[in-house]
């Protein structure tokens, strides 16, 4: 069973005032005080005894809630399934409630994504703060979403600038390449002009003489 206040006009401009709370818990006592308790700190409160009625209801209505209450024992769902599966899906803070202040369970609470983790009985003083983990998860939602964008830029710049850089690269590398051919080519010359000098007074010696009988004849 779900009891809805109708959220007054202008609520968003006054927020907190007019945040829209949903309220899970099995005990109907318990549920009660906590829906009083959130009227008094002039939330709107939308509360229900059954944690799949409330999937239902943020399923269907995703977009009019702010925040989710919901206790850890809960007969149909888990109070930490129904945690992660409004994380996942919703994406909407989540506070849990129990009447066990154990470590373990605080820490499952908290690794599930719980914002925040309140023992029973709670007291206004509590609840008066609670909108700050809304503000903080729209502002968190909103840098990611720049993050996001701006990673999105970053590439195209960056591939530009790597894709210049690779053509410097390259041009450089061509024309140290060019510059070690020009050189070899200037050794390979001047290693053959060395080599016609050296060539040369070979050519210019005189052919050896061999001492024949015809010779001997003449000298004689």
């Amino acid at each position: 069973m779900a009891v809805e206040n109708q959220r007054e006009d202008g609520g968003c401009d006054r927020f907190p005032v007019g945040m829209r709370v949903l309220a899970v818990d099995d005990d109907p006592i318990c549920l009660k005080v906590l829906e009083n308790l959130l009227r008094k700190c002039q939330y709107h409160v939308t509360t229900t005894n059954q944690a799949v009625e409330a999937l239902t209801m943020l399923r269907e209505n995703r977009n009019k809630f702010d925040l989710v209450i919901s206790d850890v024992n809960m007969p149909d769902i888990d109070g930490f399934k129904l945690l992660e599966l409004v994380g996942l899906e919703m994406d909407l803070p989540v506070i849990m409630l129990s009447a066990h202040g154990d470590t373990k369970l605080v820490m499952k609470g908290v690794t599930h994504g719980a914002c925040d983790y309140l023992l029973k009985p709670v007291r206004i003083e509590e609840l008066k703060n609670i909108w700050q983990h809304v503000v903080r998860r729209k502002n968190f939602d909103s840098r990611d979403q720049n993050k996001a964008s701006n990673e999105e830029k970053a590439p195209n710049f960056a591939g530009g600038g790597s894709q210049g850089l690779r053509s410097e690269n390259s041009a450089d590398q061509n024309k140290r390449l060019g510059k070690k051919r020009k050189d070899q080519s200037d050794e390979e010359e001047e290693g053959g002009e060395e080599n016609e000098d050296d060539e040369d007074p070979s050519a210019q010696k005189k052919a050896r003489v061999v001492w024949s009988v015809e010779l001997h004849r003449k000298f004689v």
